[in-house]
């Protein structure tokens, strides 16, 4: 009786450890899929504010360029 006890609890600690761990799992994926997510955002944002102005005077001189050049 106190075998069959045993193998119950082994087989339900067994159960109990499978059904959890792919849960945590996949949870700290997803974790780590949204911090790498936002901090791709950051640098991005962080790139667009500290390049905006040299972006936008080149791409204002290029098109005065086009501009005076059909215009000639």
């Amino acid at each position: 009786m106190i075998n069959r006890v045993l193998l119950l609890q082994a087989q339900v600690a067994n159960w109990l450890r499978r059904k959890f761990s792919v849960r945590e799992e996949i949870g700290a994926s997803l974790v780590e899929y949204v911090l790498l997510l936002t901090l791709i955002a950051v640098a991005a944002i962080g790139a667009l504010t500290f390049l905006g102005g040299s972006v936008t005077n080149t791409l204002n001189h290029v098109a005065n360029q086009i501009t005076n050049t059909t215009s000639s």
